[in-house]
């Protein structure tokens, strides 16, 4: 039921800033107890968490990224905002948006969007 779809350029240029958007159905962003992450997977390489944002607004952001990302929220439009100031081509990936939630013990990203790529280039 849960729905998520990323969105934004496709092509960055170096030293700009990366904005995607991160449109939710199927739940509210405010719903107690779930956080909603962004992610990305460069070429050839794993998974890496930019950052969350709890349902609260509280935000957490991973500590090799954080000097250039922003994670807010719209509730009105129910969607979630990344930001990602000061790009280089390492930035390339596919970014994904998805559900943060405490299941069997752990914590698991539950629901993921397809994603979209994003090429840093000039």
């Amino acid at each position: 039921q849960v729905q998520l779809q990323e969105s934004g350029p496709g092509l960055v240029r170096p030293s700009q800033t990366l904005s995607l958007i991160c449109a939710v159905s199927g739940a509210s962003i405010t719903t107690n107890f779930y956080s909603w992450g962004w992610i990305r997977q460069p070429p050839g390489k794993g998974l890496e968490c930019l950052g969350v944002i709890r349902y609260s607004g509280t935000t957490y952001y991973s500590p090799a990224l954080k000097s250039r990302t922003s994670i807010s929220r719209d509730t009105s439009k129910n969607q979630i905002i990344l930001q990602l100031d000061s790009v280089t081509p390492e930035d390339t990936a596919v970014y994904y948006c998805a559900r943060l939630l405490r299941s069997s013990g752990h914590y698991e990203f539950d629901h993921w969007g397809q994603g979209t790529q994003v090429t840093v280039s000039s």
